[in-house]
């Protein structure tokens, strides 16, 4: 059986050993910077229905995982909110574009979700303007694996960032979003394979993502009863601007390569996962699990 599109054009962006160039770029990135440009789905992802009709919100929907998510959703016939800082508006504008291509609405909510107001600011501002929400893909994160290594490296400011970007904003826009979720509707949290194998460069990281998998588990309880379903993705290595923007460029160049698969996936291999766990058909009786899309780490 030959090989997806997808998955060969990913296999061709990498150098010969599975990694990317050496590069480096100042927090939060920009799509346009890096080198080559990540697989977003652009030109493979060909939508099914699947989500035609619904309205979803995505945090960090501006680049990397989140705007390959962002695009899957609208050709699955979604309208679509995405979410990003204010240094990421050249990348958000991006996103609309393709959304728009598609056939859906496309807004545009910035704000730094490292403040409570600004989370609830945010899913209001999407519901009102898309006139309600079904999916929330709480998929914003930050991690800081540059200078010195572990525990002994880390410092309160690189801290509190970590994990107001992936705890706490998870948990104020998940409660927020429940104004607007019913019966057959989803929130999805993006994990990472750092929560089954920790890197000692990212022990804040690691920490948040091992703890939206257990808030994953507890709101698959709790909302449940409700007919919302809480799921989560568990990504590898992905070719994001998160990673040069925060890696040394020497780990930037190796990254993936310690996978059974032997490389770095690129984004566009992720939007299936959000998809299905997305579709109230496909996905009915899915909650309280996390999908990994790793090359082959384990995430058990």
């Amino acid at each position: 059986m030959p090989e997806a599109p997808i998955a060969q054009h990913a296999r061709s962006m990498t150098d010969d050993e599975g990694g990317m160039p050496e590069q480096q770029q100042t927090p939060p990135g920009l799509t346009s910077k890096m080198h080559p440009v990540p697989d977003h789905g652009e030109s493979s992802w060909v939508g099914r229905g699947r989500l035609e009709g619904l309205k979803s919100l995505i945090t960090g929907g501006d680049s990397g995982i989140g705007r390959a998510v962002a695009i899957a959703f609208a050709r699955e016939g979604a309208d679509v909110a995405i979410n990003y800082l204010a240094d990421e508006e050249e990348d958000a504008r991006e996103v609309a574009t393709w959304i728009e291509k598609a056939g859906r609405t496309a807004v545009l909510v910035e704000g730094d979700l490292r403040d409570e107001q600004t989370c609830r600011d945010v899913v209001a501002r999407a519901a009102t303007q898309l006139g309600g929400l079904n999916i929330v893909v709480n998929n914003a994160g930050y991690h800081w694996a540059r200078g010195e290594k572990g525990l002994k490296g880390l410092t309160a400011e690189q801290l509190d960032r970590v994990v107001r970007t992936n705890l706490y904003a998870t948990l104020w826009v998940s409660q927020a979003a429940l104004e607007y979720l019913g019966r057959g509707d989803s929130i999805i949290i993006t994990s990472s394979v750092q929560a089954y194998e920790p890197s000692v460069s990212m022990i804040d990281y690691a920490a948040t993502k091992a703890a939206l998998n257990n808030v994953a588990a507890n709101l698959a309880q709790e909302l449940g009863p409700e007919g919302i379903r809480v799921n989560a993705v568990a990504p590898g290595p992905i070719w994001t601007p998160l990673q040069p923007a925060t890696k040394e460029p020497e780990a930037v160049a190796s990254m993936g390569k310690d996978t059974p698969l032997g490389r770095i996936g690129q984004p566009a291999e992720l939007a299936g996962a959000y998809v299905f766990l997305a579709s109230p058909a496909e996905a009915s009786y899915v909650t309280g699990t996390v999908v990994g899309v790793t090359g082959g780490q384990p995430v058990f």
